[in-house]
């Protein structure tokens, strides 16, 4: 058995269990013994605690490694709690040889019981440590009993593992729930029965839902992977949980993991529990987005494209402007599958179809003016028979430059027909005309944004179909 006391370097441990999906709330966990390690020059270790035979299964464990690379939370050393069973049993055997621990006789109380476990020997005093969130604790330990620490020798319990795992490998800071508060007094009387240096604790208030009862997968708690998979970006779920119980102090919210780890303090560390709020977050995702050039804005943007959009060169150009128009908008990157699916975004890529009713605006912004169907559709026909006047060549628009096919000529052309026969009849018609939509774009966006060719064949579609609607009136 080694003694790995280390009295220099700061290493913490993040010990997950994989008997199911890890939430928010299990992460921050990690996050904080990351923001420790990092800052002191220090090594933060993954130790996958899968003794429970039973429930552990490797989905779940990928899914911790899956995690841990999305975030960025890069860890020095990694063990499984299965392959260090012989050096549970050493120490058992050691503590049983010592008189520290025996081998107790049960009585079954119900079937499934075991009619014999290993006790751990209570010395019955009272243990003192100080946590560094919480200040001193001090728990007399008499009323513990004689507690198990193994069902057999070859199968420990959760409390003598951990200490075991935790001596050898070093770990001097052991950052985890408050959950464990009870569980601790417990685990330093067997360091101190094994002979371990006592580590540095701090137990994290634990993570509340919107109702402030314990954030749970019935409490809307997702595995941070189906964040990852709805566009949130890493940078921002970090910040989030971060920020979940600690505050460096200041008005500034939005921080990158860099800025965190040198602002970082566990002793800052509010006792009680934060709240997790799904608004909240996608309001700090949405900061980080608006933070990402334009072509890392795209970028991400493209991956939750429909693929038949994202694949196609000819759409290409509309999806660069999509991603200026939608910037402001979105709080996640899969929003945009979201908007094409509900029709929102559907008509920069398909042509719309047609409401008369809608196409004719609402009788206040026609000022009193009288307007049936034919009379619009000649309107618009005025509308196309002057926007063919304009080239095909799409282009910046430049002051006394080149005319070219943008958002300002469009306008400019529009603009004394509007004038003419009203802005809100003439306005509307063309913008519905082009999106099929009570709301949508201006027509002069749309556009530039569709074409030329596009925009020309969809004013004549919207005529003709108000054509065809006179008729059959």
């Amino acid at each position: 058995m080694n003694n790995p006391e280390n009295k220099e370097q700061i290493i913490t441990r993040f010990a997950p269990s994989p008997t199911g999906y890890l939430h928010a709330g299990n992460y921050r966990t990690a996050l904080y013994a990351y923001f420790v390690a990092r800052k002191n020059g220090g090594k933060f270790l993954l130790r996958i605690e899968d003794t429970d035979r039973e429930r552990s299964e490797k989905q779940y464990e990928a899914n911790i490694f899956e995690t841990l690379e999305w975030l960025g939370l890069e860890f020095d050393g990694m063990e499984r709690q299965s392959d260090r069973v012989a050096n549970h049993k050493a120490y058992l055997e050691k503590l049983i040889k010592e008189d520290k621990a025996y081998i107790s006789k049960e009585t079954p109380v119900k079937e499934g019981d075991r009619a014999e476990v290993i006790r751990f020997r209570n010395p019955n005093k009272v243990v003192t440590f100080t946590d560094l969130v919480r200040g001193e604790i001090s728990v007399d330990t008499t009323d513990l009993g004689d507690f198990v620490i193994a069902k057999s020798i070859d199968d420990p319990v959760f409390h003598l593992a951990v200490v075991v795992d935790d001596y050898e490998m070093g770990v001097n800071h052991v950052i985890r729930g408050e959950d464990h508060i009870p569980n601790t007094p417990r685990h330093i009387l067997i360091m101190e029965a094994v002979g371990a240096p006592i580590p540095k604790f701090a137990h994290l208030p634990i993570v509340l839902a919107q109702d402030r009862t314990k954030l749970s997968k019935r409490k809307g708690a997702l595995p941070l992977t189906d964040y990852r998979d709805r566009g949130y970006l890493p940078e921002a779920m970090i910040n989030y949980m971060a920020m979940i119980g600690w505050n460096p102090g200041g008005e500034q919210d939005i921080f990158t993991k860099d800025e965190i780890i040198d602002l970082f303090d566990i002793t800052k560390v509010q006792k009680g529990g934060g709240i997790f709020d799904d608004v909240k977050l996608k309001w700090v995702n949405r900061e980080h987005m608006l933070k990402l050039s334009p072509e890392e804005y795209k970028k991400n943007l493209e991956t939750f494209m429909p693929e038949h959009l994202s694949t196609l060169d000819t759409y290409k150009p509309r999806i660069d402007s999509v991603c200026t128009i939608v910037r402001d908008r979105l709080e996640y990157f899969k929003q945009i599958q979201e908007m094409y699916d509900e029709g929102d975004i559907e008509y920069f890529f398909v042509a719309p179809l047609y409401d008369a009713d809608i196409l004719l605006c609402s009788e206040k912004m026609r000022k009193g003016k009288d307007l049936t169907h034919a009379g619009l559709a000649k309107i618009l026909a005025t509308c196309k028979l002057e926007l063919e006047k304009l080239p095909e060549e799409k282009g910046e628009f430049v002051e006394g430059g080149e005319v070219k096919w943008n958002k300002e000529s469009v306008k400019n052309v529009l603009w004394p027909i509007a004038e003419s026969e009203g802005r809100g009849i003439v306005l509307w018609a063309v913008r519905v005309a082009l999106s099929g939509k009570e709301k949508s774009p201006d027509p002069f966006i749309l556009a530039e944004t569709i074409g030329r060719d596009e925009t020309l064949a969809r004013i004549q579609r919207a005529e003709t179909f108000l054509k065809e609607k006179t008729i059959v009136s």
